[in-house]
């Protein structure tokens, strides 16, 4: 198997896949193997995000990790989806553009790539709605 077909099997790593349990209803991110409040009574099944969600709480990173650096300044916010989870995400657009409360929507862009000629990484960030 290739390097990219194995990430590509890891479906929570493209999409918003986590769990939901069907006993309680509470929905995780990332994917859990058992329900925290339910414990063994618990029945728990994949469940695909819609991927809609408010801004919780930003940052704006000027000095960025190494990989990162043409990418900065950017916006990275932990992000309440509609379903219940929080997660961190960076958020495509202009640092003027942020504010807490704002609701955005996930889509599928580059995180990065290892070297010049090495493998892309691409995953979800976040857009306005």
């Amino acid at each position: 198997m290739t390097v990219a077909r194995f990430w590509r099997k890891i479906p929570h790593r493209y999409n918003l896949i986590g769990t939901r349990c069907t006993t309680c209803g509470e929905h995780y991110f990332p994917p859990r193997q058992m329900c925290p409040t339910c414990r063994r009574e618990g029945k728990i099944e994949d469940h695909k995000f819609r991927g809609n969600g408010e801004v919780v709480t930003y940052t704006v990173i000027h000095t960025a990790a190494k990989g990162y650096e043409m990418q900065a300044p950017y916006n990275l916010a932990i992000i309440k989806l509609d379903e219940g989870p929080s997660l961190t995400g960076q958020v495509i657009c202009r640092q003027d553009e942020m504010e807490i409360g704002m609701r955005v929507r996930s889509v599928f862009r580059k995180l990065g790539e290892e070297s010049n000629k090495g493998m892309i990484y691409y995953g979800t960030k976040f857009i306005p709605e």
